[in-house]
């Protein structure tokens, strides 16, 4: 498992399938879940930390948006894109609540690469990330399709 940090930039070519990255910790705090949830995701279960009881939940947990931004910034730590981490589309799930008090890292494995047809210097990269807490527990696993850019020109086709 590579963490980032080296200075080097990734191209396509970089992206054997199977090649995994790390990142993180990233601790989360209380006031860290209070101040994204009024700006950005008000609801009672992010809002208010004497919470409970909620039937999914269970108590006071981060929003699933939070996690996401947070495993963003561990992506881009983690997987230096030489245009940084551009984004095609993809599919989320948030298994299990982000408490206050975890502290999440991320595991990502390339899945599965290619060159675009109709763009000569760049490909695609469709990875798995896995952000899990500080029991080794999934709280949100991310399969996304990132655009990156090509080291090399296409190969000529005859």
């Amino acid at each position: 498992m590579e963490t980032g940090g080296t200075g080097q930039r990734l191209f396509l070519e970089d992206l054997a399938i199977g090649r995994r990255f790390a990142a993180g910790p990233v601790r989360i705090s209380v006031e860290d879940i209070l101040a994204y949830a009024t700006r950005f995701d008000p609801q009672p279960f992010h809002t208010d930390p004497t919470t409970t009881g909620h039937p999914v939940l269970g108590g006071h947990s981060a929003s699933g948006w939070h996690t996401a931004s947070l495993t963003m910034r561990m992506i881009t730590e983690a997987l230096p894109l030489a245009w940084g981490v551009v984004g095609g589309g993809g599919e989320i799930a948030w298994p299990r609540p982000v408490r206050p008090g975890d502290t999440l890292r991320i595991e990502a494995e390339v899945l599965e690469t290619g060159r675009s047809r109709s763009r000569p210097g760049q490909g695609w990269a469709r990875l798995r990330v896995t952000t899990l807490n500080q029991r080794d527990e999934p709280v949100q696993v991310l399969v996304t399709r990132l655009i990156v850019p090509c080291r090399l020109p296409a190969p000529a086709t005859s």
